[in-house]
């Protein structure tokens, strides 16, 4: 089993930052992929990265998106996404989840492991 657990969520101003985290615990040999995704009541869950435990490696599924930058730090299994240039658009609950794979195949699927989220809320 694989725990994860998300902080840095919170209220902003537009224009404004924030740095969410997820820690990991648990089984983490069958953690490949670290991803994040936002859902939004009555909206489809939206991809935004992940990143691969191994190598590093990242996978942005919009490359648009251009103000959010996922990174880790594996001495304290733990996977970053920076939040750059909030807009009320982005606001929504940000959650972790783990993929077996690569991020770039495996993303879209329903992920085994998954936190509780973090609620942003951006206002303008």
């Amino acid at each position: 089993q694989i725990q994860l657990v998300e902080s840095g969520g919170g209220s902003v101003q537009t224009g404004e930052s924030l740095r969410l985290s997820c820690e990991a615990s648990g089984n983490l040999a069958n953690m490949h992929c670290v991803g994040w995704f936002r859902q939004v009541p009555d909206k489809e869950r939206e991809g935004i990265a992940g990143i691969q435990r191994g190598s590093g490696a990242t996978y942005y599924v919009n490359s648009d998106r251009a103000r959010f930058t996922i990174s880790q730090d594996s001495a304290k299994n733990t996977v970053y996404l920076q939040l750059n240039s909030l807009e009320p658009e982005d606001t929504a609950v940000y959650v972790c989840a783990a993929w077996f794979g690569h991020c770039r195949h495996v993303m879209r699927a329903d992920p085994p492991y998954r936190g509780h989220g973090a609620q942003v809320i951006v206002s303008s």
